[in-house]
């Protein structure tokens, strides 16, 4: 059965940004898509699976083992499972990008402090 999930159905004070987990329909794969100002980040931390990140507009830093990557519109950015990673958005503007886990559910466990 097809489903669709409008934007009118959400909370219209929740984060800018829309969390999507596919088990509840039958689909092995989550997302986020990010929608977050100048300056927001998430803290470093890791997931079992490998994380496809696709930069839709704004800049981002992701850090991942250890190293720093700048990546704009367009680009994509992939970590491995256990990889420690996370972002920062280092524009003046919004940044938007898809944040996909290869699971039906998303599991992460953040590392420290600085966490989202």
């Amino acid at each position: 059965m097809p489903h669709i999930l409008r934007a009118a159905d959400r909370d219209p004070n929740a984060s800018r940004t829309i969390t999507f987990e596919g088990d509840r329909f039958g689909a092995n794969i989550s997302f986020f898509a990010v929608d977050s100002g100048p300056g927001a980040h998430v803290g470093l931390h890791v997931h079992p699976y490998t994380e496809i990140w696709i930069v839709k507009s704004g800049s981002v830093r992701f850090t991942a083992a250890g190293e720093s990557h700048e990546a704009g519109p367009n680009d994509i950015f992939i970590v491995e499972p256990e990889t420690p990673h996370g972002f920062t958005n280092i524009g003046d503007d919004r940044l938007e990008m898809v944040c996909i886990h290869d699971s039906g559910t998303i599991i992460q466990t953040f590392l420290g402090e600085g966490d989202a």
